[in-house]
């Protein structure tokens, strides 16, 4: 039986790296905080986040194609 979006390699692969950055970017300036850490974050979770909401939506091709796709 599958776990979902979360037995994708491709979101297991995301979702680590998304944490990789995190641990990373606590290494950054303070002074960075409220911009470029801040965006680094986001958009790595972004990823994830996308992952999971192209899966729930996979019986809508065009919806599934236009969250995986650039």
């Amino acid at each position: 039986m599958s776990n979902g979006f979360k037995s994708l390699k491709v979101y297991q692969l995301s979702y680590q790296l998304a944490m990789k950055i995190f641990k990373i970017s606590k290494n950054f300036p303070v002074e960075e905080k409220y911009s470029l850490t801040d965006q680094i974050r986001k958009s790595s979770r972004s990823v994830c986040a996308n992952i999971a909401e192209a899966y729930r939506k996979r019986r809508y091709p065009k919806h599934f194609t236009s969250k995986i796709t650039w």
